[in-house]
């Protein structure tokens, strides 16, 4: 819930940039003295900032893949000189930090509200653009290169398990069928592709677009998130120093569903229900701080719909045996 003072609130206004859940990352952070802070997913620096002013002699170490972050990382570096830090990487890469000992670790998953905002970058369909999507665009394929070139089967695993669209299949091969035609190159084009061949008749619960979850899967596939994720949860825990959190706030139920099981394992629990481990080899390196993913409550939603979907994971690292 953004809960902060006026002049974030003001800031909030100028910048069109909420950072969710941010008195809930706030508390559980605690009040260490002269603590230090490993921000995993810049974005437009909200955590960051909150951090950096309510908390005395807080450090933070800041990195984000996107380019375009380090910009408004800036006036962070000229603000607090002394206390911030950002480099411009993949999560994935963080055992290239050398710093460690970290109070808290923060990572924010997703797409930013700043990309979803700049319409050149393709993220989403509200208005026409490339198909970009690429969260650093200055690496890797494009999505409009990943549909044109990838094998069927690889298409049908994004639209399948990384978007869980239903007619998976079905849009699958109308995008093999309509390359070459420049369908594929603009999101209002694809967009309209996805929707003949995604219609789904309106239920009770909140409709989406047809091609909601389309964009979703080509995504994540094009960015490798759920890899990533996977790579940067162990080394984001080892950066902790003893009694340090990690929090993780997550937006859809397949980033979530890794940074559950990750925690469950740190603390001992088995990970799924048909975890075969027995107890002994289960050890316990961890506490769960939180037993359900914390949600945003009615007042943050209606300042930031956005928010509605994030859940919110906190895990606390063992103290040193006495």
């Amino acid at each position: 819930m953004y809960c902060g003072t006026l002049e974030e609130g003001r800031r909030v206004k100028m910048t069109g940039h909420v950072p969710v859940l941010l008195e809930e990352v706030i508390d559980f952070f605690g009040t260490a003295p002269s603590p230090s802070y490993l921000d995993l997913t810049f974005g437009g620096g909200g955590h960051a900032r909150a951090l950096l002013e309510r908390i005395p002699d807080s450090k933070v170490i800041a990195i984000d893949q996107d380019p375009m972050a380090k910009e408004r990382a800036q006036s962070f570096v000229e603000t607090f000189p002394e206390r911030f830090r950002f480099e411009t990487r993949n999560f994935s890469d963080l055992g290239n930090i050398q710093n460690s000992g970290f109070t808290g670790v923060l990572m924010d998953l997703g797409v930013s509200s700043f990309q979803l905002d700049e319409v050149t970058r393709g993220f989403s369909f509200r208005e026409d653009a490339p198909m970009d999507m690429r969260m650093n665009p200055q690496q890797g394929q494009t999505a409009a290169e990943f549909l044109e070139t990838k094998s069927l089967r690889e298409i049908e695993t994004a639209l399948r398990d990384f978007g869980e669209e239903p007619r998976w299949r079905t849009v699958a091969r109308a995008i093999v069928d309509a390359r070459g035609s420049g369908v594929l190159q603009r999101t209002a084009s694809f967009a309209a592709l996805v929707e003949r061949h995604a219609f789904r008749q309106a239920s009770g619960r909140r409709r989406i677009h047809p091609a909601t979850q389309t964009f979703q899967g080509i995504r994540i596939a094009v960015n490798r998130e759920l890899e990533c994720l996977k790579q940067a949860l162990p080394l984001a825990f080892d950066k902790l120093a003893p009694d340090g959190v990690l929090a993780v706030i997550s937006f859809h139920s397949l980033e979530d569903r890794i940074v559950k099981r990750y925690f469950r394992r740190l603390a001992g629990k088995p990970e799924h229900r048909y975890d075969s481990r027995s107890q002994q080899e289960r050890k316990v390196v961890a506490t769960m701080l939180s037993r359900k993913p914390i949600t945003a409550g009615a007042k943050e939603v209606s300042i930031n719909p956005r928010s509605r979907s994030a859940k919110l994971r906190v895990i606390k690292k063992q103290g040193l045996m006495a």
